[in-house]
């Protein structure tokens, strides 16, 4: 997936405490608390809202289809590649991961890639959780991007 050329970085972009909160602000508040340093990047589609940033070796895609109850707020990195086509055995190891150690985030096969994602529906959604989701599906990749252990 491509990052528009309308992306700015969000230092560029006016995000205080003290403004009322929206889940844009949420967001990028919790991306620039990760971030590594100017790696921020958002882009405004038709689709939503898409911010990109570098966390370790890794990036982290966020999106937000909109702000109605219906809409999606999605977060989601590329682990590691799939270097043959998966077999059994690391599908049990993921699946087994999932189930165990993940918590609202899980693996996922995409784009040939090992990926950790998270997604719900907008309804009801906390800012805690723009924030433990964001945190989860970092934290977990980079534990994982040099893939699984034997």
């Amino acid at each position: 997936m491509a990052v528009s050329s309308a992306e700015t970085t969000l230092e560029s972009l006016d995000v205080t405490a003290t403004a009322p909160l929206d889940y844009i602000d949420i967001i990028e508040t919790v991306i620039s608390s990760l971030a590594d340093a100017d790696s921020a990047q958002v882009s405004h589609t038709g689709s939503g809202t898409i911010w990109k940033f570098r966390y370790g070796q890794l990036e982290v895609f966020v999106q937000l289809t909109g702000s109605s109850e219906d809409d999606l707020f999605t977060v989601w990195s590329k682990v590691f590649p799939l270097s043959t086509p998966a077999d059994a055995s690391l599908l049990h190891r993921l699946l087994t991961l999932n189930w165990a150690e993940t918590l609202e985030a899980r693996f996922a096969l995409y784009d040939d890639h090992v990926t950790m994602v998270a997604s719900r529906t907008v309804a009801d959604l906390s800012a805690g959780e723009i924030s433990r989701a964001i945190t989860l599906v970092a934290s977990i990749a980079a534990t994982y991007v040099d893939g699984l252990p034997a």
